[in-house]
C-alpha cells in the first residue's frame, strides 16, 4: 500500500507532469526508483492510484474548458443533424478535428497499451524515454513551421478550427501514440505535433488540452468502476487522496502553462527531461 505522504506527493506530481510536457507516467515510475520508494508499479493498488489521478486531471480540464466543450458539443450535435452546416460552424469543425486527433492514439491504446507498458514499465526504461522526450521537444522547436497568424480571429478555438486541416489534426493525434511509452509526454507529443503543423505555442497547447480531456477521461472511466467494485477501502482512500492532490496541481498547471506559452518555448522542458533522464540512467541500477 502506498503511504499517505507518498500518495499526496505522487498526486501533486501527476497533476503537474500530466499537463507539463515532461511525462507523468515517466515521473511516477522514475522518481520512486531514484528515491528508493518501495512501490510496485505493476501492483493493483498503484494502478488504481494512477487511474484516480488521471480521472481527476481530466475532470479539471473539462471544468476549466466547460464553456468551450459546451460550444463544441452543441456544434457537433448540430452538424450531425445538418451536415452542411458543419462547413460554416467553426465549433463543429473543431469538434470533428478533435475526434480526428483522438482516434489514432485511442485505437492503438485500446489494442496495445497494456503490452507496451508491461514491456517498458521500469525506472531505467522511463529514464531513457524521458531523455528522448527531451530530444523530441528540441526537434519540434528546431523543425517547426512558421506559425500562421490566424488573421483577425481573436478566439483561440475558432483560430485553431480555421488554421488546422484534417490531415494535420490526424498527424497531431498520431504523435499522441508516443505517450503510451512511459517517459514520453502526451502534452509534449501533441505540442510538438501542433508546432510541426504550424500552430503557435499557445494554440498548440490549447489543442493539446482539448485532445487530452476525452482520451485521459475515457481511459480512466473504463477503470474507475473496477476500483470501486474491488471493495478495497484502503486502496480507494489512497486513490482519492492522490486524485484530490492531482486536481489541485492540474488546475495550477493549466493556469501557469497558458500564460507561459504566450511568449515562451519548449526548450527549458527539453533540457529538464534530458537532464532527469540522464540522472536516472546514471544512478538507477539495471
Amino acid at each position: 500500500m502506498i503511504p499517505l505522504s507518498q500518495a499526496i506527493a505522487l498526486g501533486l506530481l501527476q497533476g503537474v507532469t500530466e499537463l507539463f510536457p515532461i511525462s507523468s507516467l515517466g515521473h511516477s515510475i522514475l522518481l520512486p526508483g531514484l528515491f528508493h520508494w518501495d512501490i510496485d508499479e505493476r501492483a493493483g493498488d498503484f494502478l488504481s492510484f494512477l487511474v484516480a489521478t488521471h480521472f481527476a486531471t481530466a475532470l479539471v480540464l473539462f471544468l476549466i474548458y466547460r464553456k468551450d466543450w459546451t460550444r463544441i458539443i452543441t456544434g457537433l450535435v448540430a452538424s450531425v443533424s445538418n451536415p452542411g452546416a458543419a462547413r460554416s460552424n467553426l465549433d463543429a469543425r473543431l469538434g470533428w478535428l478533435l475526434i480526428a486527433g483522438t482516434v489514432p492514439a485511442g485505437l492503438v491504446g485500446l489494442l496495445f497499451e497494456k503490452q507496451v507498458r508491461l514491456v517498458f514499465l521500469s525506472p531505467r526504461s522511463a529514464a531513457l524515454f524521458l531523455a528522448l522526450n527531451g530530444v523530441l521537444l528540441f526537434l519540434a522547436e528546431w523543425l517547426r513551421r512558421t506559425a500562421k497568424t490566424g488573421g483577425d480571429v481573436a478566439d483561440a478555438d475558432r483560430r485553431i478550427a480555421t488554421e488546422l486541416g484534417w490531415s494535420q489534426a490526424i498527424r497531431v493525434g498520431v504523435m499522441q501514440i508516443l505517450a503510451l511509452i512511459p517517459g514520453f509526454s502526451r502534452t509534449g507529443a501533441t505540442l510538438a505535433g501542433g508546432l510541426l503543423v504550424g500552430l503557435t505555442h499557445e494554440d498548440a497547447l490549447r489543442f493539446s488540452f482539448l485532445l487530452a480531456t476525452p482520451i485521459i477521461g475515457a481511459a480512466a472511466l473504463l477503470k474507475v468502476p473496477k476500483l470501486l467494485a474491488s471493495g478495497n477501502g484502503d486502496a480507494i482512500v489512497f486513490a482519492l487522496t492522490g486524485g484530490v492532490a492531482a486536481a489541485v496541481a492540474a488546475y495550477a498547471s493549466v493556469k501557469f502553462l497558458t500564460r507561459y506559452f504566450k511568449t515562451k518555448t519548449l526548450v527549458p522542458f527539453g533540457i529538464y527531461c534530458i537532464a532527469l533522464g540522464a540522472t536516472g540512467l546514471a544512478f538507477i541500477g539495471r
